[in-house]
């Protein structure tokens, strides 16, 4: 196998260029983001690109000619990059690699990060959909790795021999792994829902990293939710690090979102709605076709958050650095 990964320089691309390149049966890694890896890489070549540069895009792919693509490339917003950014670069990214694939005759794979962002949270939805529910998103990020799915899929249909596999991922989280949530629950004081007290799952950076390395395996198509066993309410959460919930309700969360990012945690609409409504999904289908599941659960996962210590910050470029 020749590798192509976009997104290498953020912590899941960072993981799964380890793990790929560890193989025995992949002959060649590439990756490409507009940051570098987080971590050293043995095998693994990487090419600086920012998102839309799809002539330098096209010259990686026409030299490696990859026969898989892990297209990771993309940004939650005020995980790496502030929304806009997020948003515009995300779109970019997807837009010239489809353009650049036209030259990658060899392709046969493209494994997709999403997440159950596309799932939404729509009054009367479901509350655990599963991969047969049609995506209704209700967020910014949700609407993203949405357009993301349809495009890689469209292309594909152009190529008749190109089979797409769609991860649709819980929240990552983890130690090191940049997300707004987790900084959220880092504050000394957390805002929650009023009048009930929705749950969400949540998945390990290191389990969302084996998936994608498993979908290199798997003959599966389509979507395959990937999904953290357990669930914990923004409640629960609080307390599992000894922080305060303090209830908000209505019109107070703009009052708590600008004091949360303040303290250095701007809350997204996808956050919030993970903690006023709740967001969990049915993650069976990932053990039946991709051979593996999440091992560490939500509850797990919480405890490591809080136990992180490193201090992220926001840099001038509008960026998250660690």
């Amino acid at each position: 196998m020749r590798v192509l990964i976009t997104g290498m320089g953020g912590q899941l691309g960072t993981l799964v260029a380890r793990r790929v390149e560890a193989r025995a049966d992949v002959d060649t890694v590439v990756g490409v983001d507009l940051d570098p890896p987080r971590r050293r890489l043995h095998r693994a070549t990487f090419h600086w690109i920012r998102p839309g540069d799809t002539d330098t895009l096209d010259e990686v792919v026409r030299s490696l000619d990859p026969t898989v693509v892990l297209h990771l490339g993309q940004f939650e917003p005020h995980a790496r990059l502030v929304p806009q950014r997020a948003d515009v670069a995300s779109r970019r990214a997807t837009e010239s690699l489809v353009t650049a694939l036209a030259d990658a005759p060899s392709l046969r794979r493209i494994v997709v990060r999403s997440g159950i962002e596309v799932y939404g949270r729509r009054r009367g939805g479901p509350i655990c959909p599963d991969e047969s529910c049609p995506p209704d998103p209700t967020s910014q990020f949700g609407r993203r790795l949405l357009a993301t799915e349809q495009h890689i899929e469209v292309f594909a249909r152009s190529r008749r021999r190109v089979a797409v596999t769609t991860l649709r991922f819980a929240p990552i989280a983890g130690y090191h792994a940049p997300s707004p949530l987790s900084r959220l629950l880092k504050l000394p004081v957390v805002p929650v829902a009023t009048l009930a007290e929705p749950t969400f799952s949540l998945v390990h950076a290191a389990d969302a990293a084996d998936a994608v390395v498993a979908a290199l395996d798997a003959r599966a198509e389509g979507p395959v939710n990937v999904v953290a066993p357990g669930v914990v309410s923004a409640y629960q959460a609080a307390r599992i690090g000894a922080r305060v919930p303090v209830p908000v309700l209505g019109p107070g969360w703009t009052l708590a979102g600008r004091l949360s990012e303040f303290a250095g945690a701007p809350l997204p609409d996808h956050v919030r709605e993970l903690i006023v409504r709740g967001r969990t999904a049915d993650g069976g289908r990932c053990a039946q076709v991709l051979g593996c599941a999440p091992t560490r659960s939500t509850r797990d996962i919480v405890t490591e958050i809080h136990e992180q210590t490193v201090v992220e910050f926001l840099d001038i470029a509008g960026g998250y650095a660690a």
